[in-house]
């Protein structure tokens, strides 16, 4: 170590010493030399001071990036709540469109109508719509969906009237049933179940033999419901002592009904 001092020592006295022999033109053309040399080092220092500055330009804080986070999470549930929306839309338009298309074609006079109130302890009993006799809604006039009968009308207001329901035990229909020559009455059943009702067929012969599946439509006997209105499909039948009962479920989704017919008359 102590001879690399001295030898370094050395070799910088020759160096000084040779720089003062030069004379100064010599001086100034070595310093010119060195420079030149050296000049692409400080060229790409710079550079690349340049390029890490620019770098932590670039670098957001952590801050910055959870205050971004946070925007972008609102955002998010923003577009999810307009793509369910716009899905609710669909749906909704889908279903409008088909209950339009079977007014086109029924071979009834029809008046659309909506449910505008339904009372939780008659909840399978009775709904409230938004047609009354400023509309031409009397009492006992049927009342359907394009999936199949819904009920009739009662207490008629001016604007507003109350449907009984097929599933109240009240109301009774009179129907045939598809392969057979079976007539029966078709009737609600008492029930205290919050899932959907299910329809009887009582005073069937005992020979019958039903199968599930077996389409029922109302039979036009008694004036007040037209013949050929799907009632619904026979879920159970069974011999009784005396006759034959059947369960059918209805063919309209009583849980959510939401757009109505009321009939008016052929067309």
């Amino acid at each position: 170590m102590r001879r690399f001092t001295i030898f370094a020592l050395i070799v910088f006295v020759l160096a000084v010493g040779g720089l003062f022999a030069l004379g100064p033109s010599g001086t100034q053309r070595a310093q010119t030399s060195f420079l030149g040399v050296i000049a692409p080092f400080f060229e790409k220092g710079s550079d690349f001071e340049r390029k890490i500055t620019d770098i932590r330009k670039g670098l957001k804080t952590l801050q910055e990036l959870e205050v971004e986070n946070k925007q972008l999470a609102v955002s998010n549930k923003e577009l999810q709540a307009i793509n369910q929306t716009l899905r609710d839309l669909e749906v909704e338009n889908n279903r409008l469109r088909v209950a339009m298309h079977y007014r086109e074609r029924a071979a009834f006079q029809l008046v659309p109508a909506r449910v505008i109130a339904r009372d939780a302890s008659s909840w399978w009993n009775t709904i409230k719509i938004d047609r009354g006799s400023a509309d031409g809604v009397e009492s006992d006039m049927p009342v359907l969906t394009e999936s199949g009968l819904v009920g009739k009308t009662t207490t008629v207001a001016e604007h507003a009237s109350t449907v009984v329901l097929i599933s109240d035990e009240n109301c009774k229909v009179a129907c045939s049933i598809e392969g057979t020559r079976e007539q029966v009455i078709v009737s609600g059943e008492r029930t205290s179940s919050t899932s959907q009702p299910t329809l009887c067929m009582r005073f069937l012969s005992k020979t019958a033999n039903l199968q599930p599946g077996q389409k029922v439509y109302s039979s036009g006997v008694g004036g007040v419901y037209p013949a050929g209105v799907f009632i619904g499909a026979i879920k159970e039948f069974r011999v009784r002592e005396l006759d034959g009962f059947a369960t059918l479920l209805p063919a309209v989704d009583l849980t959510t009904l939401e757009d109505v017919f009321v009939v008016l008359g052929k067309k």
